[in-house]
């Protein structure tokens, strides 16, 4: 398919540095771009990508540069392996849009299997901090065992999130969904939704196309 108003036509580098902004999901400067994709995001490219087409933000106040994907940067990459390679490095340019077209289709079967609402985002920040995922696991079940009275008893999302204010929501998330797979762990919505305070409703984690509230860990 050719480049379309959604996607426009970019080179095999502009694509590349989109690309590694996706994956670390985080702000990189220039030192951290040449080492991870083998350039620096700079001149026509950066000019191109910034300010012509609004998909990356630079940072100028300090040096090196550090560059972000813009809100349009990350739709826009999600539909790149919906356009044919640019001519030039065409093959490895294949191989990068290949990958995506797998990486998104993988998303939306985890979506689809366990119910759970993930951006593209929010996939690569649970990756990114996929080495300290245990270490989440390990830092929900302590805050529970902090609230809970006792093995099994019911503990407000709220509360949990509370506990754990340092881990951002997607590392807390991630978490409570891997946890899910252990012995003795429920997630539950809350029986009566009209008594939930907004805390409760802005900390509940979507599951099975729900909302749930509260958590509880057993005896596995």
């Amino acid at each position: 398919m050719p480049p379309t108003d959604d996607v426009p036509s970019l080179t095999p580098n502009q694509i590349l540095a989109l690309v590694v902004l996706m994956s670390e999901a985080r702000e990189l400067d220039n030192n951290e771009l040449k080492e991870l994709a083998g350039f620096a995001l700079t001149g026509a490219d950066n000019t191109k990508l910034e300010t012509k087409l609004g998909l990356v933000r630079t940072d100028r106040t300090h040096r090196p540069y550090s560059h972000e994907l813009t809100d349009k940067g990350w739709r826009v990459v999600r539909e790149l392996h919906t356009t044919e390679p640019p001519k030039a490095g065409k093959s490895a340019s294949r191989t990068i849009l290949t990958l995506l077209g797998n990486l998104h289709r993988s998303i939306e079967q985890l979506q689809h299997t366990h119910g759970v609402k993930l951006s593209t985002g929010e996939f690569f920040q649970q990756q990114a901090g996929s080495a300290s995922g245990s270490d989440a696991e390990t830092r929900v079940r302590t805050a529970y065992a902090t609230l809970a009275g006792g093995p099994g008893d019911w503990v407000g999302l709220a509360d949990l999130r509370e506990q754990l204010a340092d881990l951002s929501r997607a590392e807390v998330d991630g978490a409570l969904l891997a946890l899910l797979d252990q012995g003795g762990v429920r997630i539950i919505p809350a029986a009566n939704t009209k008594a939930l305070k907004q805390r409760d409703i802005a900390a509940a984690v979507r599951i099975g196309g729900e909302d749930n509230h509260a958590l509880a860990i057993g005896q596995s």
